[in-house]
This record gives C-alpha cells, structure tokens and sequence, in this order.
C-alpha cells in the first residue's frame, strides 16, 4: 500500500484524478494540524495526530460510559483511529491502513473542498431551517436534477433513519394505508418504525413481526429460492410479492409501500435481477401502494455508470419516494427524502407540520453543495466504474484460483465477495469470514463480513478509490485465503489419515 506523503502524487499520476488530489491531501491536512498543535501547545500530540488517552484508557471509558449494545469494529482487537484522509485511515501510532468498508466518507476523508466549504459556512451563518437561505433551497435544485423529473421534493433530515421514518409517514398518508412490504434480510435504520420493517434486526432479538410487516424473499440470484439456472428469477421473485400483496387484502389489510433498498448491502451485497423492481412497482401500484426506494447506502454514484443505483434498471423504472443519507454529507450528518409533488400534497393536506430543527440547515447544505461538486470535478463516478471494473476483473481471477470464494458481485464501488465452504452446496464460510477480515486488518486493510450468514465480504470504499489500491487489497487478499486453503486442506488431510483403517497386519501379542 503506498504510503501518503506530502506533494506526493504518485509516479505517473496526474495531478487532476482522483488519485493525485488523495495524495495531497496528506500535506493540506498535516500543515493544519501542525499550525493547531503550535497554537494551542496541546499535550501528547505526536508527529501527526493528537490523542487524549492511551489506547486502553479510551477502551476502559469506553467500557465504563458507552452502552454496550454500541459495537465497534473488529471487537476483539479494535483499531484506535485518530486522524484520515481520503482512502486512509490512520491509528495512534501513526500506522495506515487501507479503507475498503467507509461509504460515509464518500468523496474521501477529510476533503478540503468539503472541509472548507463547513468552515467558511460556519463562520457566517449555521441556524433554524424555518428561516429562508439560499443553501436550502440551491441543493434541493442541484439534487432534483440528479433525478428523474417527477422526484422534485425535498425533505431534509439528519440521518438514514430519519429519512426511512418519513418515507414511511408519507406512504402511510398517501392513500391511507398501513401494511408494508420489505426484504427479508433488509435493514433500513434504528428507529423503532425501522427495526420494524427490518428483518435483518428483528430477527436477532425477541421482536414478533408485526401484523402489518409483510416480508419478500430478497432477490438473491445465488443463494435465494431462485437462482441464476431459473428461466426468469426477476419474474418469479416479484410474483413472491403479488402473493403476498393478494394474501394482504384477502386479510382486509391494504398496502401503503414496498421498501428496498437498490442495492441490498446488509444482507449480503445483493443485486436484484434485471426487471424485478419494474414487475414489483406495478404489482405494488395496483394495490395502491408506493415504491421507496433506499439509497442511504448505496447513492450519490457509487455504481458509477448511474448516479442513483435504482438507475440501474432502466428508464422506465421511477420509485415513488428515494430516501439517502450516509454519502450526502461525507461523514457530516445529513440526509433526505425525495418524492413527488402528488405525494408531498398529500402529506401536507393532513394538516400536521413538518419540521425538522437541522435538517437542511446552512452548514449541512453548503457540505451537500460541496460533496456534490467534488464528485463531478474529480469524476468520481468515472473513478468507480473503471476501478470498480478493474476490481472484479482481479477477483474474478481469484475466484477461479481460490475454493473458498463462491461468488464475486457487484457494480462499480459495491463489491461483494461470498465465501463457501463448498462450492457446490454453497455452504457459507462463516468463521473464514471472520478469520479473514482480521488477517485483513493485520495487514493494514480495513473489510467488514455481512449478510445472513456472515460470510460476505464487503467492498464500499470512499470514492477516490484507485486500481493500485484495489491491487493491493486483491494481492492480501490472495495471500491470506492460500494459507487458510492450505490449513483446510492440512486438516482434512489429517482427519482422513486417522479415520483410515490401518491395513497393516499386527502380530498378536506374545
């Protein structure tokens, strides 16, 4: 992994890509932290990061002040992370490490762009939405654009959740129906109208599906009911949910939504199959429903040929309500609800307020202004589908090397990699996953393993991405799975010697 160096846009880089811009941020970053350190003279600050305690003295307060049910990563060995930039994230003790899992830090850790553009924000003006300002109402204008014509409105909230809470609210409103329909597997926030709806968190605890939860099969073309050998997975998929809707209002129950997300990241990098969401949309319309979609994760051009994900199925596809958040103010809170002018009308003849203190407030909308920009003047979108390209192309290769990797999917920046135990029964390989990403760890790469079973690695890395990254992260990636391969295949070895019958002929004893 190269090294972030100041001046350092890397041999043969130009300066103008996304990879040149990454390299330099080092410099920008360290002479302000430097100016900081002098000015304030603080205590325990190293060459280029600054701590409060020792390691295990913020695990202790940690422990002692943070609930419990608050994970980090790579419980069992945490990372002390203390300064970033760009592609990179730095610990205590100054070491790098490679961020693959980040689709927070969309454009990339630490932008100065985006750094600026909150300074300079802040310095003039952060207050109450309710007042009028320019910000607001120029980013709902450059973020309408960036969809289809009919998604025109804008609410703004602060997180994924908030935004998921209100989709539903305006579902609800719309026609006056309740009931909802999600994936299995799915999750769409921590609300408690959210862990509702999200099978991936009901499950794990003592919740009961409530009455007006309807739950799909996820679309899952390897490992689903359906799979890549069926004549039309898209239409049998979708059938699951005219079942469901037609066992809905044999119950007296209505529809209000359909909810997924475009690309289903929790549940195991999921790509639904071509045409499936059209099919669902007209089901879903008939029963007087509405399609949201949930971009919250994988929006703002990570797919890189499109810049909503939901694109991918073509132009004659168009939801109802998109919600975003996580990329939109790369690692500042902010997000949003887009619908149409029918839907919004709706909401509003209810007669009760909405209001949110923050969301568009002139900082987060100056920040969202400034996001949006650095991803056309880096070409950020260009940047995810040719690195994106590039990096299934080297583990497409692996997978034909390596037994352990069943599956390789995804789409620009939105990669998963499913490990088997057996290629044929696709057994996944849980505790490989996990044995994985530590090693991963150890060698200055950050993954995460997802889905229902645990055993797909996750690929979502900020945006400035670049092919030697991706080189490097396949090339650790192939040393760690040879070794774990060959410890299988030691230990099968071992377990077939000793359940062999010995043929040898031993003399009864004397």
């Amino acid at each position: 992994m190269p090294p972030v160096t100041p001046d350092a846009p890397g041999e043969g880089t130009p300066r103008g890509t996304a990879a040149g811009k990454a390299r330099r941020w080092g410099s920008l970053a360290r002479q302000a932290l430097a100016g900081e350190r002098e000015s304030r003279g603080a205590p325990g600050c190293r060459a280029t990061m600054c701590e409060l305690y020792s390691k295990q003295d913020t695990l202790a307060l940690r422990r002692k002040h943070i609930g419990p049910s608050c994970k980090v990563f790579f419980a069992a060995d945490p990372i002390k992370i203390v300064r970033a930039q760009g592609q990179y994230m730095f610990d205590e003790r100054g070491e790098q490490y490679l961020d693959c899992i980040n689709n927070v830090a969309h454009v990339g850790h630490c932008h100065p762009e985006v750094v600026t553009a909150a300074l300079k924000q802040m310095e003039l003006l952060n207050t109450n939405s309710r007042f009028l300002h320019d910000n607001i109402v120029e980013y709902a204008r450059r973020l309408s654009a960036t969809l289809p014509e009919t998604l025109s409105v804008c609410y703004f909230t602060n997180s994924g959740s908030e935004a998921n809470d209100l989709a539903l609210r305006l579902a609800r409103q719309f026609r006056g129906h309740q009931d909802v329909i999600t994936l299995d597997h799915a999750y769409h926030g921590h609300l408690s109208s959210l862990i509702e709806i999200s099978p991936y968190k009901f499950r794990k605890g003592k919740d009961v599906k409530k009455e007006f939860v309807h739950v799909a099969p996820t679309p899952d073309t390897y490992r689903g009911k359906y799979r890549e050998d069926h004549a039309d997975p898209a239409g049998a998929y979708a059938d699951e949910v005219k079942k469901i809707i037609e066992e809905a209002h044999n119950s007296g129950r209505k529809i209000a939504a359909f909810i997924a997300e475009s690309m289903q990241s929790c549940g195991g990098q999921i790509i639904p199959p071509a045409g499936y969401f059209q099919k669902v949309a007209e089901y879903v319309h008939r029963a007087g429903g509405v399609f949201i979609a949930d971009e919250v994760q994988v929006g703002f051009g990570r797919v890189g040929k499109h810049f909503w994900s939901f694109q991918m199925h073509g132009e004659d596809f168009v939801p109802d309500i998109v919600t975003m958040g996580k990329p939109m103010g790369n690692g500042h809170p902010m997000a949003c609800v887009v619908t149409t002018k029918e839907i919004a009308e709706a909401f509003s003849s209810s007669g009760m307020e909405y209001f949110n203190t923050y969301g568009g407030n002139p900082v987060s909308s100056a920040i969202g202004l400034a996001v949006l920009n650095v991803i056309e003047s880096e070409d950020l979108q260009g940047n995810a589908t040719r690195v994106g390209d590039y990096l299934t192309e080297l583990l497409n290769k692996q997978k034909a090397k390596h037994t352990l990797i069943g599956d390789i999917r995804g789409i620009g920046l939105f990669i998963g990699i499913d490990l088997v135990k057996d290629q044929q029964k696709r057994t996944p390989a849980t505790d490989e996953a996990e044995h994985v990403i530590y090693k991963m760890k150890e060698k200055q790469v950050l993954l995460s393993a997802d889905g229902p079973h645990r055993n797909v690695l996750k690929i979502k890395p900020p945006m400035c991405f670049t092919e030697e990254d991706a080189k490097f992260m396949v090339d650790q990636l192939d040393e760690i799975l040879t070794v774990v391969e060959e410890a299988i295949g030691a230990k099968s070895e071992s377990m077939t010697s000793e359940n062999t019958p010995c043929r040898t002929k031993v003399k009864d004893p004397v």
